[in-house]
């Protein structure tokens, strides 16, 4: 059970790019089929690339709007508002807490 507990947040952890990755090659392709009937073949790659980095941009404009307002999303998956891992923030914490120096030292 422990181990697919892991497997579970290790792909949580992954979604937040993979989604931004498939979003990204869905808008591609499809502002590519568009571009196919432009005649200038570098407008339709500039096309294609500005299709790619808008589809990323709204699906992750729209994956992170799910996890701030899912708690039940974000505790299944072990992340943060942001998507970031929640392992991630507590070892952040504990080094900021614990950076070496005594509790009285300036």
């Amino acid at each position: 059970m422990r181990a697919a507990r892991t497997l579970a947040r290790v792909f949580g952890w992954l979604l937040t790019p993979f989604v931004a990755w498939a979003a990204s090659f869905l808008g591609a392709t499809l502002v590519a089929g568009v571009a196919a009937a432009i005649p200038d073949p570098r407008t339709g790659i500039y096309l294609t690339g500005a299709g790619a980095v808008a589809a990323a941009v709204v699906a992750i404009w729209a994956w992170l709007g799910l996890l701030r307002r899912s708690p039940e999303l974000r505790e299944t998956l072990q992340v943060t508002e942001e998507g970031t891992p929640v392992a991630a923030e507590e070892t952040i914490a504990t080094a900021t807490e614990d950076d070496g120096r005594p509790d009285d030292a300036p």
